[in-house]
């Protein structure tokens, strides 16, 4: 196996209100929200955030696509 690098990601996350936070990754220059919805909000007791989707959401979404 090499030792080689053949990529590393650069990701910068800021956490606002709740469980709201913004994710920066190099090289793009708008960040993307992330937080809770729906269920997820109603099983953590954060049913008055505004939804976002869910870091799972973003990992199915990068599976499926």
């Amino acid at each position: 196996m090499s030792d080689d690098v053949a990529y590393e990601s650069r990701v910068r996350i800021e956490k606002l209100e709740g469980s709201h936070r913004k994710a920066w990754i190099e090289p793009f220059e708008e960040p993307f929200d992330f937080g809770v919805h729906s269920a997820v909000a109603e099983h953590y007791g954060r049913g008055s955030e505004e939804p976002h989707p869910t870091t799972l959401d973003h990992v199915v979404a990068a599976g499926v696509g």
